[in-house]
């Protein structure tokens, strides 16, 4: 069978990459290089609840494209960085890094900018197609704050923001008719050096999963009944060997369920080009209790600004992995618990290999 997936570019030109990927043949090959606009590369990108939008954390804007198939993607709308008045200016170094859609009406898309000037969250209505409408919302978090990843609960009334500069995970509740966010609180990290940089919540709502770019560990949080506040367990999984004589010299990435939520990944990039990356995969009980922690392994390259893991959404068969290093994607098979690395395509373009998503 066929599968098809799309991935964006860290720096200018802006260009959309569509992979096709046979899972009986075992074969990666681009299928179409879609131009959008130069100055606006898409370095997170992510699909709406259909598939039949994207929606894309392009440096200075947000955008939003139409999609009727793999190979056909029509850019829609490109609205501005919202919040602090210097964000959206050319003159700052702030830029969009994260973009979250939700999945239950009304379909709103949150954003993250990064960087100086990023205190702010910027929320947009779509329209009835699913294209971005309006910036409907700019909730804030701190004057020093920059969030780069965020994940909603399963009921989609919280969501929780992982904070590198003010080194916090905050809590918002989420209006179920405007879909506009208001502030419940926030926790510090564990040590004062950890910068949360992605989190994970399982569908059962009882645990969160937050990775540590700096502190190149996974920290397992409870959520509270009553107030829905991750809570630390003081549970921690190294995401690069532990004791290695260099940890500054390593940043971890993302961590991503599996399909069945039966399964964790978690990544790390090296600061060098002459180290290697690192992918870990854990094992969860039914709640989302980390049994055990199943593999550390090497990734090919330092993975760059990316490595980011992406498991298939329908199968946990299937994982594909971006680096910008050589610009590259691989495809993995999850296999009794192993990973195999079984194809991988080179596509040696400026700023290739941020995030991958699956289409079909």
């Amino acid at each position: 069978m066929l599968h098809h997936l799309m991935i964006g570019t860290w720096s200018p030109p802006g260009n959309i990459y569509t992979v096709e990927f046979d899972d009986e043949a075992l074969t990666l090959k681009l299928i179409k290089k879609t131009s959008i606009p130069h100055d606006e590369p898409i370095s997170w990108m992510t699909f709406d609840h259909a598939r039949k939008n994207l929606y894309g954390a392009s440096m200075k804007k947000w955008s939003s494209y139409t999609i009727k198939s793999p190979t056909e993607i029509i850019h829609h709308a490109s609205y501005p960085i919202g919040g602090h008045p210097s964000a959206p200016s050319a003159d700052s170094n702030t830029r969009a890094i994260f973009v979250l859609a939700a999945k239950k009406p009304p379909y709103n898309v949150y954003g993250n900018p990064f960087y100086k000037f990023a205190g702010y969250g910027n929320v947009f209505s779509v329209n009835e197609d699913g294209g971005l409408d309006s910036n409907v919302q700019n909730y804030e978090y701190s004057e020093n704050s920059a969030v780069h990843g965020m994940v909603f609960d399963s009921t989609e009334t919280y969501i929780y923001s992982a904070d590198m500069w003010a080194n916090k995970i905050w809590t918002h509740k989420k209006d179920n008719k405007t879909g506009h966010l208001t502030l419940v609180g926030s926790v510090d990290a564990p040590s004062a050096g950890d910068h949360p940089r992605w989190v994970e919540m399982h569908p059962s709502g009882k645990y969160l999963y937050a990775l540590m770019e700096a502190g190149n560990n996974l920290a397992v949080y409870v959520i509270d009944e009553k107030s829905h506040m991750p809570v630390f367990t003081h549970v921690t999984y190294p995401l690069i060997p532990p004791d290695i004589p260099n940890p500054k010299m390593y940043r971890s990435d993302v961590v991503f369920l599996s399909h069945s939520s039966k399964y964790l990944f978690a990544t790390s990039r090296a600061n060098t080009f002459s180290l290697t990356g690192y992918i870990a995969a854990f094992k969860l009980n039914s709640v989302g209790v980390i049994e055990r922690q199943i593999c550390l392994n090497p990734t090919p390259t330092s993975g760059g600004h990316s490595n980011a893991v992406s498991p298939c959404p329908w199968s946990d068969e299937w994982l594909a992995l971006t680096d910008d290093e050589k610009g590259g994607v691989e495809i993995y098979r999850w296999h009794e618990e192993f990973l195999a690395r079984v194809a991988r395509l080179d596509i040696p373009e400026p700023g290739f290999g941020m995030n991958g998503i699956w289409y079909d």
